[in-house]
């Protein structure tokens, strides 16, 4: 069965292509599976846009005929001309109309659909991949790179089609006078040269620019959430200054690329107006000597004056494809990273387990975290755990302790599969791990961390995060079993107060009870409280622990702990030293029979001398 628990109504599916796997071929290339499920928009608005630019070329035409069949003396077809004129404008507004819409239409639904690319990415990198990579750094791709990608799609058409209007018009042009026509051209390759110049010299700033723009938002969201920490050390100067050289060094590559286009734009955007003075210059002459006609010069000129459009943008399409190419690569880096942990070939859903838990000669180590596309960096390896071998049966309740450091942590995250053993073997009921699917795996194993996270929503929304269509009254039940309905009631919308940001609004005790409370409700048959209660008064985790004891009667339940209170719940104690168990026992045998545990927890709970002492040598 295809497992689902969270019961949540899809509204918004995946887009139906992605980008193009290989990685050779050019940014515009692999964003074409994109552009090509959009085909309707793209169709009506190529349609519409060439019967709208062929309308307008025939305008100077139509003009031209008017004028000389005027000025010859023939005046009767002038109400005819006129309506045609009329004709030619009202279907020139409404194609141009059409075509515009439609490609506006298609560069947002292609930046939708990269929006919800990128994120789907996002969620399936594995641990390993956020460890290395700034946050500011998936902040900006999934904002001002895609950004820059839609700009492009929204304009770059729209300059082409101008592109188009310059071929029609020149061809136009030369079924009229070819000389002219020359002329009116012999700016244009000066036009190429310093667009050329234009374009080498603005990429790498460009490339620059994005990377400094991720650069500073890294900066900004550091601060917001370390807001507490800065204010504690008094460092808002200090954080203001390394804000403030961060926005140097974004304002350097912005500076230098405006510098290049304040060299390049204005010879791009006046050799055209030089060729059109040229071309009234030598036509006047031709006039004047009669061989072209008034309404011939007037028509050149309107074709002149169609033909600069695309030389007037043609600065800012080179830079808006330029920064579109670098954000094209930065976010296709991250389409293109595969997640280290997936589900297996042939992973089936694990059924709900008894909870046995077995770990055999696992070993494991943590690569040192490094910014996220550094070529050449090769990490150093920590090691954490070595040979590691345990056993908790069903239903047991087991206590990991050790010094900090020693992986306690880390046999939580490989458990639900956070990270992958280097070799060993876990299993679950005798059900490796590797064979059965994340997300099942995933819903069985209820992990409650030291640091909870709660979402800017309302408390209910948090504590039935797991279940979103639970009833209040289960969220209420899980939340009197973690000892979080009492202050939650004092609240002033009780269940329907919403916590400030990470759950800041609230204390770090009672984020844990409500973390706790999260867990609860969703009931997994393995529960891991990774220090859980660490901010929790004593008096709280006594009420807790006696409502877990009830709880923990019919699961499996790991508690990595330091207090001594917490460790009572606990069945059987694991020492764990040196990525090893080194001893286990119960609490009183270990403090009766192992000076190492006795010395763990006189310099991890120095506060309660009385119960190390009960049963030590």
């Amino acid at each position: 069965m295809v497992f689902e628990h969270v019961g949540l109504k899809v509204r918004h599916r995946s887009p139906r292509a992605s980008i193009d796997p290989d990685r050779d071929l050019g940014w515009m290339r692999r964003l074409l599976p994109l552009i090509k499920q959009h085909r309707r928009p793209l169709l009506i608005g190529a349609v519409s846009g060439v019967i709208a630019l062929v309308l307008q070329v025939a305008v100077p035409a139509v003009v031209r005929s008017a004028i000389d069949s005027t000025i010859s003396g023939d005046r009767s077809d002038l109400t005819t001309w006129i309506v045609v004129l009329l004709c030619l404008g009202l279907g020139r507004f409404l194609f141009g109309l059409t075509y515009r819409y439609s490609l506006f239409q298609l560069a947002w639904n292609v930046e939708t659909d990269l929006r919800a690319l990128l994120y789907d990415r996002l969620t399936t990198l594995s641990f390993s991949y956020y460890d290395r990579t700034q946050s500011g750094q998936v902040i900006s791709r999934a904002n001002s790179d895609i950004r820059s990608i839609q700009l492009l799609l929204a304009y770059g058409p729209l300059i082409m089609m101008s592109g188009l209007a310059f071929v029609l018009a020149f061809g136009f042009m030369l079924t009229i006078h070819v000389p002219l026509t020359l002329v009116a051209l012999s700016t244009l390759p000066l036009v190429y040269v310093f667009g050329q110049k234009l374009r080498t010299t603005v990429f790498p700033l460009t490339w620059v620019s994005q990377a400094r723009m991720a650069e500073l938002a890294t900066i900004v969201d550091e601060n917001v959430n370390g807001t507490r920490v800065v204010k504690s050390f008094a460092a808002e100067e200090r954080q203001v200054n390394l804000l403030a050289r961060a926005a140097d060094h974004l304002k350097w590559a912005n500076v230098e690329a405006i510098k290049t286009r304040a060299r390049y734009n204005p010879f791009i955007e006046a050799l055209p107006r030089v060729g059109m003075a040229m071309v009234l210059l030598y036509g006047g002459l031709l006039a004047v000597d009669g061989k072209v006609s008034i309404g011939t010069l007037f028509a050149f000129n309107a074709y002149v004056i169609m033909m600069q459009a695309p030389f007037r943008m043609f600065g800012f399409i080179v830079l808006q494809a330029q920064r579109a190419s670098a954000s094209a690569t930065r976010i296709y880096e991250v389409l293109d990273e595969e997640p280290d942990i997936a589900d297996s070939p042939g992973a089936s859903d694990l059924d709900r387990p008894a909870g046995d838990i077995e770990f055999r000669d696992v070993h494991f180590t943590y690569p040192n975290a490094a910014p996220s596309f550094d070529e050449g960096v090769t990490p150093r390896r920590l090691p954490v755990l070595t040979g590691l071998n345990l056993h908790i049966a069903g239903g047991e309740t087991v206590a990991i302790v050790g010094r900090t450091g020693s992986g306690k942590s880390t046999i939580a995250r490989l458990l639900a599969r956070f990270y992958e053993a280097d070799s060993g073997t876990i299993t679950i009921d005798g059900q490796s791990i590797h064979s059965v699917t994340l997300t099942s795996l995933r819903h069985y194993v209820g992990l409650v961390f030291d640091e909870p996270f709660l979402f800017s929503s309302s408390v209910r929304d948090n504590i039935a995060y797991g279940l979103p269509n639970a009833d209040l009254d289960d969220v209420v039940r899980a939340a009197t079993a973690a000892q979080a309905h009492e202050f939650i009631t004092e609240l002033g919308n009780g269940y329907d107060t919403v916590v400030g940001e990470r759950g800041y609004t609230l204390s770090g005790g009672q984020r844990q009870r409500i973390a706790i409370a999260r867990t609860l409700l969703e009931n997994p048959p393995i529960l891991v409280l990774d220090d859980a209660t660490s901010a929790i008064d004593v008096t709280v985790e006594s009420a807790i622990h006696d409502a877990l004891h009830g709880l923990l009667a019919d699961r499996t339940t790991i508690l990595i702990a330091h207090r001594l209170s917490t460790i009572a719940l606990a069945d059987r104690v694991l020492l764990l030293e040196g990525g090893q168990v080194v001893a286990t026992g119960t609490h009183a045998d270990l403090l009766a029979h192992e000076p190492r545990y006795v010395q763990i927890l006189a310099e991890a709970d120095p506060l309660e001398p009385d119960l190390i002492d009960e049963g030590a040598p």
